[in-house]
């Protein structure tokens, strides 16, 4: 169990990830595997985010949740470390970010460990399958969101992160090695026949990526009293 350095924990600050316990927890990621508490779920998501609809709502918690999946990745290549606790240890609390109210996740510190070299490619496999495509699937059964919409979502926090990890000598050799593996077909087994990244990416270089229309969906953040279309929007 490595202790996090101030670094680390000021960069997970910067996509609103807390290594602290929230005052007032309104939910954990394991809750979203219950299928009795996912309308109650979606009410509160209407409510916090005042969206125009459901799928802009559930769609805005996929990209809050998408920073810390993006963050498993960046982590990774950064310093072969990864979270790895218990779903009910995920929490999310209410914060106020840049003018309107959204969420912040929580997470418990201790549950960092190092990744060895031998089991990064099936480490990857478990962050897409356990902590991505399962809440996906989940989240499906609230609305009528796409979840080429949810995966676009996580994506686009990880094509920034990608790009400035390349931008690194001394880390771009192993975010090239992440990138393969999430470019090959072997991870994405259990979930689909092709790699759902390279779908997305087309193979080019992250920094190819910036602030062009890559995405295929609307995330509808454009329906998010108080933000706007993000920079990846096929509709500008």
């Amino acid at each position: 169990m490595p202790a996090l350095s101030y670094d680390q924990i000021r960069q997970l600050n910067s996509y609103s990830i807390y290594t602290e316990n929230p005052e007032r927890p309104l939910f954990t990621l394991a809750n979203l595997q219950k299928d009795f508490y996912l309308t109650d779920f979606r009410n509160l998501m209407m409510g916090i985010t005042q969206a125009a609809t459901e799928t802009a709502a559930i769609s805005h918690f996929t990209r809050r949740y998408g920073m810390f999946v993006a963050m498993q990745f960046y982590m990774l290549a950064t310093y072969d470390e990864i979270w790895d606790g218990k779903l009910e240890d995920i929490r999310f609390a209410l914060v106020h970010e840049y003018g309107i109210n959204t969420l912040g996740t929580f997470i418990t510190a201790n549950d960092f460990r190092y990744v060895e070299e031998d089991e990064r490619e099936a480490v990857i496999q478990k962050i897409l399958y356990k902590q991505t495509f399962e809440i996906i699937q989940q989240l499906r059964k609230t609305t009528s969101i796409s979840p080429l919409v949810m995966w676009e979502n996580i994506f686009g926090y990880l094509i920034w992160h990608y790009h400035t990890l390349l931008e690194n000598p001394a880390l771009a050799d192993q975010a090239y090695e992440d990138i393969e593996i999430l470019e090959g077909t072997k991870v994405w087994s259990y979930i689909s026949d092709k790699s759902l990244f390279l779908n997305y990416t087309g193979g080019k270089h992250p920094s190819q990526l910036l602030n062009v229309p890559v995405r295929k969906s609307c995330c509808q953040s454009k329906d998010i009293p108080g933000l706007m279309a993000c920079g990846f929007c096929p509709l500008k």
